[in-house]
């Protein structure tokens, strides 16, 4: 997997909407975030556009991120917000002047999207925290993207869950939001799973879709050729009527536990505050214990 060049201070990162519109055009305290990095800040054109809950046409939206792709000066493309719209414009983008010069994705939820495309193409990503997040966003969620980006050393140590299933394991870490990847299965931006790790994180989906799209990864073949799974937040999630009978993370335990892989659960990462950077097509090593888990980055 390709990494794409490591930012440095006086390098530019461009903001862009690929999903749900961000009307608030004052991007005040994004750009000041980065600036304490270091960094210069350019607002897409997607930012402020407005259709419905899109950030303007599929085409306005792939037409920015083309715009930052195939400007050299951007060393880096930052999503704004997630919430549903971007697979209705990656097929829009030319990545040609990517492959030639590749810059770091960032972004997580429906960013997914993404993410598990450039995969298939071959390169790094990383999942993390957003302009919109910054507000609630803790000083580790901060701190690692930081780290992520500047291509310092990344690595994560948890305390020890009773659901986590111990061993250890060393792959290549992909996934991101469950809604997103089970969406994309069958497609060109499908993620292949075979001695990959797998992280798993969703929000306000109904406990029955949980399961539901977790039997699917299974019937692909996904999850049986994983060599360990990260589980993170599973936020917000809704019930019926006649309830489900097991939580998100029960759901999860009960599809995988007979696999013989590591599994760590509650991992801070997904729609929380604590929303950890993590590189995806990066090589990882998981390892959970009753002593806790760790997961380091090659």
């Amino acid at each position: 997997m390709i990494t794409p060049p490591y930012l440095q201070k006086g390098d530019t990162v461009a903001i862009v909407a690929t999903a749900r519109k961000h009307l608030n055009d004052d991007l005040k305290l994004a750009q000041e975030f980065l600036e304490n990095w270091g960094l210069k800040t350019v607002i897409g054109s997607s930012i402020g556009l407005d259709n419905d809950q899109l950030a303007g046409t599929d085409e306005d939206r792939a037409k920015d991120f083309q715009t930052q792709i195939n400007n050299p000066n951007v060393k880096a493309i930052w999503c704004v917000r997630g919430g549903y719209g971007t697979v209705r414009m990656v097929d829009l983008i030319d990545f040609s002047a990517f492959k030639k010069n590749p810059k770091w994705v960032i972004g997580f939820s429906d960013v997914t999207v993404l993410h598990s495309h450039l995969n298939t193409l071959g390169f790094q990503s990383i999942h993390g925290m957003m302009p919109v997040n910054i507000p609630r966003a803790t000083p580790e969620a901060k701190e690692s993207l930081r780290k992520a980006l500047f291509g310092e050393s990344l690595s994560y140590s948890i305390p020890y869950d009773k659901m986590n299933k111990l061993g250890k394991a060393k792959g290549e870490l992909v996934g991101g939001n469950l809604s997103i990847l089970y969406s994309l299965f069958g497609s060109v931006s499908a993620i292949d799973c075979t001695d990959k790790i797998l992280f798993l994180e969703d929000l306000d989906e109904y406990l029955y879709h949980i399961d539901r799209m977790l039997m699917n990864l299974k019937r692909n073949g996904c999850l049986e050729s994983l060599k360990g799974i990260v589980v993170g937040s599973m936020t917000k999630m809704n019930d019926n009527e006649i309830p489900w009978g097991k939580n998100a993370l029960e759901i999860i335990q009960d599809i995988t536990q007979k696999y013989n892989i590591p599994i760590v659960y509650n991992f801070p990462a997904g729609h929380i505050p604590d929303n950890r950077a993590l590189v995806f097509g990066r090589q990882v090593t998981l390892e959970v214990s009753e002593n806790g888990t760790s997961l380091k980055f090659d």
